[in-house]
């Protein structure tokens, strides 16, 4: 999966860009980097507005969340903003030069690190529970026929242990060690602020018995070969991240749901009245545009069914994401 995504000709190390496989909050409509602002207006107060503060989107893709969100900041704060955008991808030609462009994470960061779809495509391996106990899946890279491997380390058996305990053989599970420790060193780095991660994700009490691994190309789904040729991708265990990021240093965090974190944050979805087509038709027209956005971005079956984990580091959790269960 590390070489098939990352490795040399990969599939997102040759440029190969997002919106053309699949559809995410970003691309669904601005509105969701807009209602990311207040979050980001929350942190800079909290921090005393400082002269420079970071803003790192983690998985950039094309760059559009930071070219979406800078633009609905206000300009005194857009002005002390230093974005960067993290991805291995190579910089698109439209990516505005104040924005950063860098394939790792900055070594500190003070203020905001979003990492929207990013940790589901954290390379991970797959086991699958057996009469002698878990075995990891292995998988040809080429025809993508499968075979059963060694028994997992004793880290993953631990991992599996916690947080996917197999019950039933024949049953799978998707070891997130390494989306853990990716989002701990993410905390690790953060020396005051937020980070946000939004992404598939299920909870310990409802693991999927045969697990989430699959593919996409040219926007529709396809079998998870690691050949290249397509997103490899798998579901995040964000319950877990969370743990792993009050081991790194989070001091208070949040794990809800997109549709509440969102309608918090001002996105209800609800369609204009029909008095206004009467009055404004051109302003009646653009707020069913937004609220067809903004149910798109909520929809619990979709979009707004994806987790978010909030957790901050020596600045208190932003008031608007308190209303939801606090982890």
């Amino acid at each position: 999966m590390e070489r098939a995504l990352y490795g040399e000709g990969g599939f997102y190390r040759r440029g190969e860009r997002p919106a053309e496989h699949f559809r995410t909050s970003v691309h669904a409509s601005p509105r969701f980097a807009r209602a990311l602002a207040p979050l980001v207006l929350d942190v800079d107060a909290a921090l005393g507005r400082p002269e420079r503060l970071d803003v790192v989107d983690v998985g950039a893709g094309s760059g559009e969340l930071l070219v979406n969100l800078l633009a609905a900041l206000p300009g005194d704060v857009a002005a002390r903003v230093a974005p960067v955008a993290v991805e291995v991808a190579p910089r698109p030609g439209a990516v505005p030069d104040g924005i950063a462009w860098r394939a790792e994470l900055p070594p500190r960061v003070t203020g905001v690190v979003l990492a929207n779809e990013w940790l589901d495509n954290i390379p991970l391996d797959v086991v699958e529970l057996t009469p002698a106990g878990p075995r990891t899946v292995l998988v040809d890279a080429v025809t993508g026929a499968e075979r059963l491997g060694p028994e997992p380390s004793e880290p993953d058996l631990d991992w599996l242990r916690r947080w996917w305990p197999l019950r039933e053989p024949g049953d799978r599970a998707e070891i997130g060690r390494p989306r853990c420790a990716a989002w701990a060193s993410v905390i690790e780095r953060l020396d005051r602020g937020l980070a946000l991660a939004v992404d598939y994700a299920h909870a310990a009490d409802a693991r999927p018995p045969y697990g989430t691994l699959t593919g996409y190309r040219d926007g529709a789904t396809v079998p998870a070969v690691p050949d290249g040729s397509c997103d490899v991708t798998a579901h995040v265990a964000l319950d877990a991240c969370s743990v792993a990021g009050e081991r790194a240093g989070a001091t208070d965090g949040v794990l809800t749901t997109q549709r509440e974190a969102l309608r918090a944050l001002g996105l209800s979805g609800a369609r204009p009245s029909l008095d206004l087509a009467g009055t404004d038709p051109r302003g009646y027209l653009a707020a069913l545009c937004s609220a067809g956005e903004d149910a798109e971005l909520t929809d619990p079956s979709g979009l707004g069914g994806f987790g978010w984990l909030a957790q901050t580091v020596d600045v208190p959790l932003p008031a608007v994401l308190r209303p939801a269960v606090t982890v």
